[in-house]
């Protein structure tokens, strides 16, 4: 088939970036052909364009669906926009491969689910982490039983916040209200705990603003002072039925760590993800069975299926991975793994985690989702 045409919506630091999309399309070449970029910043999708040798720039969405064929749009946009930005590019016509979150409204992602469902068109949501081997591996142990009864998990899905490093642009946006560490942070946590747990019930949250000022330490904006007005420490209480529970942070407040991203108890082991190779000690995944061995408990370090080749591959296509996913969907015809249903139940879990802050209250859930096999 003719590699899919892909429209760039978006030419910041996602795109562009050594982890962005852009830089690390060469070897899906194949498969998807950037055709288009658009930003609202003046000139900066012509520079962009220039730089990766994308033949049309625009300054608006809607100039580019009007301006180039397109078969599908990577929706790079600011978390505020997403919503309308992937309604409006499905209304279009197009196939979707979108950042993460969903949409800030469950009115906007029905919308968007209700879009892709009339015109048939595929929607890739970030984030991409159930791709990685080891959260299969995890989620494939949990569903054969081979740690018993799940009892509780706790997941690290945080770090120090932009403004703690040497960010490249201004970070002051990540602090503000529709912006924040959950939608930016937490829902990575969420998207892995119930991408291997499966849906969640109910959830139960603290949240709230740590200090009122963020000053940046590093990078071209040092020293400038942010005014907090997002939650910057949120704390989530799953429940998923049958006293299976899950904690799951999502702040700018951890500026260090060193134990496993993500682990799992049940009844006869512990599952244990590191979180490498983006950080963590140890192998991507461990299992402690009590009976590891002839009655033996103990700590076991599985080899992942097909050995290392399918994590380097997806770690050497950082954030492209999203346009990989989308373009092999489209092609064979098949659901994709990120799909429209589970970042549509992460969003619910974020929106009732901050009503469930606000009012002390649990909050029940009324989205669901399955994963293909």
């Amino acid at each position: 088939m003719s590699p899919l045409r892909i429209g760039v919506l978006g030419a910041g630091m996602i795109a562009t970036g050594g982890g962005g999309v852009l830089p690390n399309l060469d070897s899906i070449r194949h498969k998807a052909e950037v055709v288009a970029i658009a930003d609202v910043v003046p000139d900066l999708a012509k520079t962009v364009a220039g730089r990766f040798d994308i033949p049309h720039a625009f300054t608006s969405l809607e100039a580019m669906l009007d301006g180039v064929e397109l078969d599908a749009v990577v929706n790079l946009t600011p978390i505020p926009v997403h919503g309308e930005t992937c309604a409006q590019i499905l209304a279009a016509g197009k196939h979707l491969a979108t950042e993460k979150p969903l949409a800030t409204s469950m009115e906007d992602a029905d919308r968007i689910c209700e879009l892709a469902a009339e015109r048939d068109l595929t929607v890739v949501c970030a984030p991409f982490n159930m791709l990685y081997p080891d959260r299969a591996e995890a989620r494939r142990l949990v569903r054969e039983g081979a740690i018993g009864k799940i009892a509780f998990a706790r997941v690290r899905s945080s770090h120090g916040g932009p403004a703690s490093g040497a960010w490249p642009a201004d970070p002051t946006w990540f602090y503000q209200k529709g912006s924040g560490p959950l939608f930016d942070m937490g829902v990575y946590g969420i998207h892995e705990i119930t991408g291997i747990l499966g849906p969640a019930r109910r959830v139960v949250a603290f949240a709230g603003i740590t200090e009122p000022t963020r000053t940046v330490r590093g990078g071209p904006f040092e020293g400038k002072t942010i005014d907090v007005t997002a939650d910057d420490n949120v704390l989530m209480l799953l429940d998923f039925g049958e006293s299976t529970f899950a904690v799951v942070d999502g702040t700018f407040n951890v500026n260090a760590a060193r134990g496993p991203k993500l682990e799992i108890y049940g009844r006869e082991g512990t599952i244990n993800l590191s979180g490498r190779p983006f950080g963590g000690d140890g192998p991507p995944l461990e299992i402690f069975r009590l009976d590891a061995v002839g009655g033996l408990r103990g700590w076991i370090a599985p080899d992942m299926p097909d050995g290392d080749a399918p994590m380097r591959r997806l770690v050497g296509l950082h954030r492209a991975v999203l346009v990989d996913h989308l373009a092999d969907c489209v092609a064979s015809g098949t659901r994709p793994l990120l799909n429209l249903e589970h970042a549509r139940h992460v969003l619910e879990i974020m929106l009732k985690a901050d009503e469930a802050a606000r009012t002390g209250q649990a909050q029940e859930l009324t989205t669901t989702f399955s994963l293909p096999e």
